[in-house]
């Protein structure tokens, strides 16, 4: 039964994440059709229709994340896939900028599908292989979010604007189905006998502030995405210099996108890794690798150049997310870790916000191989905040040990 919960959740994960950006390779082009409007106009209104959903979602997904803990994490799914389905649905209809925006904040407000799946795997599964299963899992959701801008555009071209969202609707319908007649939610030993110690949400941020690694964590998440996502805005700009073709609106898809190859690829290796090393350890390998693998795509000289650095890229960053969400399985009750994975994936959406936005300004001002240079500083950044932690850790763990061994020698 874990297996085939773990296979359902990927797949509606996979679609889910998908779905959130699947619209940005055609969004300027269908404001556009709406109406006559210059081009500062679609350009400035297709970032507030595409960045509102994680804003929104930002704020929303911990709450999400709580009424999980309380209620029952499978009635969340149903509520928020069904949700995502109806707003995606709505959108093929929609004639107005303003009702796209509406639609696109409402997508923000239902997007807690995904924490609550992973803390409804995470609450069925043994803290040894937590890395192993919830890596698995995660790859349906990297890699949705990676290959959306690839599918949407696929569609878009095939079947047009209002198919396109029409039947991603469809599918996502289907997936959440699918949850509802084959999930079955297990309530674990732990949560039965924690049931009456419920945490308020300000004991919930105060636990979280009182570990300094788990704080590490969270802000790891907000970095990675922050970085993955400032040169997207600019990827095709930087195809273009690098390719004279007329593709090149396919070749910035397939660059941006190879990074999800590489997520899937590696994403389980590094979780099983985690669990055998330790998740820290694998987390601090992972960030310095991947500024390794970012920083050269500022200098290459043609497109398989920088797609083969985005694959790599992506095999790095590939055990940062698992890695995170194994760490909050270990070090987090499970009858909170709903609401702390919602505040861990609302860093994650924040990224999504702050990167294109931070790229786009960045760009602007210094040109696109600022931007390889401003990521990776990032992620160097991000590995040695977490090596200072890591060590203040470890001498913090010496320190009591030699208190009790003093304490009971005396």
């Amino acid at each position: 039964m874990a297996n085939r919960n773990l296979l359902i959740m990927w797949i509606a994960n996979f679609f889910v994440a998908a779905s959130a950006t699947m619209v940005l390779p055609f969004l300027s082009i269908y404001i556009e059709t709406f109406g006559s409007f210059s081009d500062a106009y679609v350009q400035r209104w297709s970032g507030f229709i595409f960045g509102i959903t994680f804003l929104v979602a930002f704020f929303v997904s911990p709450l999400w994340g709580r009424f999980g803990d309380k209620f029952g994490r499978k009635k969340i799914l149903l509520i928020t896939g069904y949700g995502i389905a109806v707003s995606i649905f709505f959108m093929s209809y929609v004639d107005s900028v303003a009702g796209l925006f509406f639609l696109r904040m409402f997508m923000g407000v239902v997007t807690g599908f995904i924490p609550t799946s992973m803390a409804l795997i995470s609450a069925q599964t043994n803290k040894e292989i937590a890395g192993k299963v919830l890596g698995t899992l995660q790859m349906g959701t990297v890699s949705g979010g990676l290959f959306g801008p690839l599918i949407g555009g696929l569609l878009a071209d095939a079947v047009g604007f209002t198919y396109t969202f029409f039947i991603t609707a469809i599918v996502i319908t289907i997936a959440t189905t699918f949850v509802m007649i084959a999930i079955k939610e297990v309530v674990v030993k732990d949560e039965k006998e924690t049931v009456e110690k419920k945490r308020t949400m300000k004991e919930v941020i105060q636990y979280i502030l009182a570990d300094r690694l788990l704080i590490m964590i969270m802000l790891i998440s907000l970095i990675v995405q922050t970085a993955n996502f400032s040169i997207q805005p600019q990827l095709a700009l930087y195809v273009g210099q690098l390719l004279s073709a007329e593709n090149i609106a396919f070749m910035a898809g397939l660059t941006f996108s190879v990074t999800g190859l590489g997520n899937l690829v590696a994403t389980r290796f590094w979780g099983i890794q985690g669990d055998r090393i330790g998740h820290d350890k694998i987390l601090l390998i992972c960030l310095v690798v991947a500024g390794v693998f970012f920083l050269p795509q500022a200098f290459v000289t043609n497109i398989w150049q920088l797609v083969g650095l985005r694959f790599m890229f992506g095999v790095a960053i590939g055990g940062i997310i698992p890695c995170v969400t194994a760490y909050i399985r270990l070090a987090v009750p499970i009858s909170m870790q709903g609401e702390v994975l919602g505040y861990n994936q609302s860093y994650r959406f924040l990224g999504n916000v702050l990167g294109p936005v931070t790229g786009g300004v960045v760009a602007g001002i210094w040109g696109i191989t600022s931007v390889f240079y401003l990521s990776s500083f990032l992620f160097f950044i991000a590995a040695l905040l977490l090596l200072l932690v890591l060590k203040g850790k470890k001498k913090r763990t010496i320190a009591k040990r030699s208190l009790v061994n003093s304490s009971g020698r005396a």
